[in-house]
Formats: C-alpha cells, sequence, structure tokens
C-alpha cells in the first residue's frame, strides 16, 4: 500500500478550482488501485492535508498523469500560497477496524505486502 499526500495553505478558491478538484476526486476513485482517501485541516495553521491510499506507486502515477491534475498543477499558484507531496510506502498499519480507514485491511491480517512479500507487522 502507498500514500501520497498533498498538503497546502490556501489562497482563494474559484469555480475553476472547485470543478477541478471534482474532476480529480473522481478520477481517482475511478483508478484501479485506489484504495481510499482522507482530508484534514490544522486550525492553528490553516492548512489542508488530502491522503489517497493506493495499491501500487502505478495507479497513483495514473492519477499524477491524468488531464486534470496535469491542468491543476499548472494552476496551483492561483489557488494555492504552498505546498508539499509525500509519497510513502505503508510498512505497518494497526487499529481494530472500526474506522473503515483504507489501511484497515492491513491491520487486520497483521501483514503488508512489502515488493510481493508478505511480512508480518
Amino acid at each position: 500500500m502507498y500514500s501520497s499526500t498533498f498538503i497546502f495553505a490556501k489562497k482563494q478558491f474559484d469555480d475553476e478550482f472547485h470543478r477541478l478538484d471534482q474532476v480529480i476526486a473522481e478520477a481517482a476513485k475511478a483508478i484501479p488501485g485506489y484504495l481510499g482517501e482522507e482530508a484534514w485541516e490544522n486550525p492553528d495553521s490553516g492548512w489542508v492535508s488530502n491522503v489517497y491510499y493506493w495499491e501500487s506507486l502505478e495507479a497513483l502515477q495514473v492519477l499524477m498523469q491524468h488531464p486534470a491534475h496535469l491542468e491543476a498543477k499548472a494552476a496551483e499558484s492561483k489557488w494555492l500560497n504552498g505546498y508539499q507531496v509525500i509519497i510513502s510506502q505503508v510498512l505497518r498499519a494497526y487499529g481494530d477496524a472500526k474506522l473503515g480507514h483504507p489501511a484497515a485491511a492491513i491491520a487486520r491480517a497483521g501483514c503488508v505486502p512489502i515488493a510481493g512479500n508478505p511480512r508480518k507487522a
């Protein structure tokens, strides 16, 4: 499992931003290998964090090459006052599965496939 985290500081969002955001969200959900997402906002800093979960880097790459994503990336300075992207491999996940989080299946199984080789958490 992989996660892609997009952290950003907001400027003013317009109709174009909201349209692209919706198209990107729908495109992500339609990609085989998409596992889920979550979003957070830090009230102290005002930063927003969107986290997508993927079965593979190849699935993530499909979203990164989607025309709406490329369009939004080219126009980011209109809507964002800085951003950071973090791509991570999930090595372990823990929990009781009550949240329905994308990593819950990994936590239940007690393992995460790493380079095609399951390892115990």
